[in-house]
């Protein structure tokens, strides 16, 4: 039971997964494009949700938010669904698989047991593709891998129904039927309409650019506050957001740029491509940030910045960032 899905390797999960069911569905748009048509840039930190006892740092919007917003954008019509019951979410999964559907997931990364040992940690919003069933096994394309995977149904039914924050609850998403045009101009105008406003417009401290600033603030007081180890931790999970879980390098930045690169090609508009110079160079900031901050993490000697230092690197990306969206919004259509 499979279907004639290609898999192909991208940068990021859920954009990546996008862009492979679009392109199974004869739309045949790129993983930055799928990124910025889906405002997936963002920046989030809420020191009041920790996972781990870890406050909570985002580079990217929520999960499951690139698809709907890319699919919405473009007239896609689509399915979703969560399930209170493991039983019929994998009978659903399979009854989408016989009518030979790729299907879309959110899934706990800490059970995909096809993954190294070494990548499997408690996090809760990685998105896969499931196309197939051969022998009992379920084929995976993991946008992240270079090649498709399996993974016994045991494995899936425990990382779709991960326990934690946030909780998949077996949500599946997939393709019903595209419309006979697309509208990328469109889809790209309106998608970066809605990143500016997710980056810029928040009155509360938690979001966007001030959310920047925030946990810029939050880094200079770590040593008074945290112990040694916890600084570590704090310290740690900011990188590993950033560039694991993240695309590698700037935590979304570089995507992003592709995507204004691409975007510029496609509708003429220069500015959009000197903005993609701009914040390539941000993106370059954000890499300098987190080498520094992993320095201070391994306590090394050589060139090993303060907290405070840390933090004002930091805050000058907030700014440079909010300097950047206020520009980008202003760009002339």
């Amino acid at each position: 039971m499979t279907t004639s899905f290609q898999h192909h390797q991208h940068a990021h999960c859920e954009s990546g997964v996008t862009a492979n069911l679009l392109q199974h569905n004869g739309i045949h748009i790129s993983e930055p494009m799928t990124f910025g048509i889906g405002a997936g840039i963002f920046f989030g930190h809420l020191p009041f949700i920790k996972v781990s006892g870890i406050p909570g740092t985002t580079f990217r919007i929520w999960p499951g938010y690139i698809f709907k917003r890319v699919t919405q954008r473009l007239g896609i019509n689509i399915h979703t669904e969560k399930f209170g019951s493991e039983a019929k979410a994998m009978a659903a999964l399979d009854d989408a698989l016989a009518r030979n559907i790729p299907v879309g997931m959110i899934t706990g990364v800490y059970y995909l047991d096809y993954l190294p040992e070494a990548f499997r940690f408690h996090f809760n919003a990685h998105n896969l593709v499931v196309y197939g069933k051969e022998d009992g096994r379920y084929l995976v394309s993991d946008p992240v891998l270079e090649m498709p995977a399996t993974i016994g149904p045991e494995a899936l039914v425990k990382a779709r129904f991960a326990k934690g924050v946030p909780e998949p609850k077996g949500k599946m998403y997939y393709i019903k039927e595209v419309p006979g045009h697309i509208d990328l101009t469109k889809g790209i105008k309106d998608g970066i309409k809605q990143t500016c406003f997710f980056m810029s417009s928040p009155p509360v401290p938690w979001f966007g650019v001030n959310a920047i600033h925030l946990l810029a603030k939050k880094i200079e007081q770590y040593p008074q506050k945290l112990t040694p180890r916890q600084c570590t931790l704090y310290l740690g999970n900011i990188i590993r957001m950033q560039e694991e879980i993240g695309t590698g390098g700037g935590g979304f930045r570089f995507l992003y740029a592709a995507f204004l690169q691409e975007a510029a090609q496609y509708t003429g508009n220069n500015e959009l491509g000197r903005l993609s110079e701009r914040y390539t160079a941000i993106g370059d900031q954000w890499r300098h940030f987190a080498y520094s901050a992993a320095r201070l993490c391994k306590a090394r000697n050589s060139d090993l910045v303060s907290y405070t230092e840390l933090s004002k690197l930091l805050h000058d990306i907030g700014d440079k960032e909010k300097q950047f969206f206020k520009d980008l919004k202003a760009v002339k259509w």
